[in-house]
């Protein structure tokens, strides 16, 4: 989905192995494509072309190449997760239902969730039937603008502080209108999770799906 995503989920990846030698880590395959069509220019511009075909063969390659499951860190692009899914007989790992199953286990049915992610995550409803299926309720940042502004800033320059200073704006503002917990659902945000102070427990969508790529290839090794 892009270097800056893919590192990051590599890194967090090796963050859950405890590791004394090489043959300790975990095996995998990548498809880093950064030519995947934008999820911004087809979701909220309009004009850009689907990503979907793209994802599809790329999870084809994989697939092909002997992965016995499938993972994206990108939480935008789990909108076009069924083009994966129709196209592969393997798994999709989804970030978006594993880090809601995860937000309920530490919840009440009817708890409030503040989402900290690209405008159009929201606009493309990526959270809405997960979070029907927990029983939670979403809340979202009231500037779209700015929170959109934040990702290209990341795209273009790395989490410089301006993106930063959005974030955490943006979490201090969720926490304010009630959140009980908030949920990373950007990888560009990702980036700069670790310097978010909150009053809520948070929880980073690429770090549920490094946990769930780390037990499934534990799970097939035994």
């Amino acid at each position: 989905m892009g270097p800056e995503a893919t590192i990051l989920l590599q890194q967090r990846l090796l963050q859950t192995v405890a590791a004394r030698d090489d043959a300790d880590h975990l095996p995998l395959l990548i498809d880093m494509n950064p030519h995947v069509p934008s999820r911004i220019a087809h979701l909220i511009e309009g004009g850009g072309a689907n990503p979907g075909p793209t994802l599809a063969e790329m999870a084809g390659r994989l697939v092909g190449a002997g992965a016995t499951a499938l993972a994206m860190p990108c939480n935008t692009a789990h909108h076009y997760a069924p083009f994966i899914t129709e196209a592969s007989a393997v798994p999709l790992l989804n970030m978006v239902d594993l880090s809601l199953d995860v937000a309920a286990r530490h919840l009440l049915r009817g708890s409030k969730v503040g989402i900290l992610a690209s405008p159009a995550v929201k606009l493309a409803g990526v959270f809405d039937a997960p979070l029907n299926v927990t029983g939670l309720s979403a809340l979202w940042p009231k500037n779209t603008n700015r929170m959109l502004d934040a990702i290209k800033m990341v795209k273009a320059t790395g989490p410089v502080p301006e993106a930063r200073e959005i974030l955490s704006k943006a979490a201090e503002d969720l926490c304010r209108n009630g959140a009980d917990l908030l949920i990373v659902a950007c990888s560009e945000f990702s980036l700069m999770a670790g310097d978010l102070n909150a009053s809520v427990p948070i929880i980073d969508t690429v770090d549920v799906l490094a946990a769930a790529i780390h037990d499934h290839i534990k799970n097939e090794a035994s």
